[in-house]
């Protein structure tokens, strides 16, 4: 199986990235993981002209930074993780950006003409956060869920590892998080 990991935090150490490494690390064994990382890319937010939606049949984005070449990339693997800390109940700036940009995948939305490049692809998000799940991570869950549909993905699920403020506290805490997930994605 092709895995593309997504991490959209800004810290390339920190709590998210430790957690997904953890899982890259499982992958390991049999399957292939290309990990993209936001924060060394130029990816701007959606301009919301629409040029994309004249072409279905490939990311046609009409801004010339990284985004296109990452769906390109995208659309070779089997699977996407989107892994992000919690910030401010949503996510950091950077991966909402690219998430944005998924506008370049799906055309003809609400329409008999729907369709996603992305559709049938699993997809999975990693969330890292200080406090707890419940009252904490609700608006991030609705979100994603909203843009796995979107996007036509099958949602394999969301998996939160809670109560992480110091890196050192990861491997602790996502050990059997990502294990989940890994046997998840890959039933």
């Amino acid at each position: 199986m092709k895995v593309m990991t997504v991490l959209g935090s800004p810290k390339k150490d920190g709590n998210t990235a430790g957690a997904l490494a953890m899982f890259e690390q499982l992958m390991g064994d049999g399957h292939e993981v290309d990990r993209v990382n936001i924060v060394d890319l130029e990816i701007a937010g959606c301009q919301g002209c629409y040029a994309c939606q004249a072409n279905p049949d490939e990311p046609s984005c009409v801004q010339n930074d990284d985004a296109n070449d990452v769906y390109r990339r995208m659309l070779e693997v089997d699977a996407v993780v989107y892994a992000s800390p919690l910030y401010m109940w949503g996510f950091p700036s950077g991966i909402h950006a690219f998430m944005e940009r998924h506008l370049s995948l799906v055309t003809g939305y609400m329409t008999p003409d729907y369709k996603s490049l992305l559709e049938g692809k699993r997809a999975a998000m990693l969330l890292t956060c200080g406090g707890p799940v419940e009252g904490n991570t609700d608006a991030i869950q609705m979100v994603f869920d909203s843009f796995a549909a979107y996007g036509k993905a099958n949602l394999v699920g969301k998996y939160i590892v809670p109560g992480c403020t110091t890196p050192d506290e990861i491997e602790g805490k996502a050990g059997e998080i990502v294990k989940k997930m890994a046997a998840d994605l890959t039933g």
